[in-house]
């Protein structure tokens, strides 16, 4: 039945939904860890310490976090896997281009797909950059995730990249929960002007949200 599922374009919307929403809830409680940025070194990493230190002395040290990582590879995986899938089986539906483009298709839904190849890309160089240190400049110091922060967005490329991605999860928010909540079935006529809104502010609180760190940095506010 699982496989029957996903076989159908209406289980692959459904996973790319699903998946879409875990991710989404994601970036919100990260945008606001990132935000105690601005409290100081101190306030920032000890958050970041306790990331590690959720659930004990029930979970062991980092399990927690390592649970919540594995939640999301999985979700990672499930709405690329299933966006890609979906994008395919498009193509060969229509295998000769429509001469007239749909007029009412907005920039974001037109850019969908560049926008998730961008953040995938995104999300591999955050990891390298900030996680793993593989590719941080200025010294990659465990333990300091303040120092480190400032460190990248104190380079124009680290700015660049971060600032244009989040460009990108902006435009890919706005459109993937108003469409996630059409793929579940909670869209109507009466409630589609309301999950508009919604998807418009999330977009925005969230653009404008992971964007102020870097901006913070550039100005001197986080030094």
């Amino acid at each position: 039945m699982a496989r029957t599922v996903w076989d159908s374009t209406v289980g692959k919307k459904a996973v790319m939904a699903v998946s879409g929403l875990i991710m989404l809830l994601y970036l919100v409680v990260h945008m606001i860890g990132n935000l105690k940025i601005f409290f100081g070194a101190g306030e920032f990493n000890h958050y970041a310490h306790w990331l590690r230190t959720v659930g004990e002395p029930f979970m062991h040290y980092e399990w927690t976090l390592w649970l919540i990582r594995i939640v999301l590879v999985v979700a990672v995986v499930a709405h690329a896997g299933s966006a890609y899938q979906l994008s395919r089986r498009d193509i060969r539906a229509r295998p000769s281009k429509y001469i007239h483009r749909k007029p009412r298709a907005g920039y974001a839904t037109r850019t969908m797909r560049w926008g998730g190849i961008i953040l995938g890309l995104f999300i591999v160089w955050h990891i390298l950059d900030l996680t793993t240190g593989t590719v941080h400049s200025g010294g990659f110091q465990e333990g300091h995730p303040y120092q480190n922060v400032v460190d990248t967005f104190s380079t124009w490329y680290g700015n660049v990249i971060y600032i244009v991605a989040m460009l990108a999860l902006g435009l890919h928010v706005r459109h993937g929960f108003w469409s996630a909540a059409q793929t579940l079935g909670v869209g109507s006529r009466t409630r589609d002007r309301a999950l508009k809104a919604v998807a418009n502010v999330l977009a925005l609180l969230l653009t404008a949200g992971f964007i102020a760190v870097p901006v913070g940095v550039m100005t001197g506010v986080v030094s």
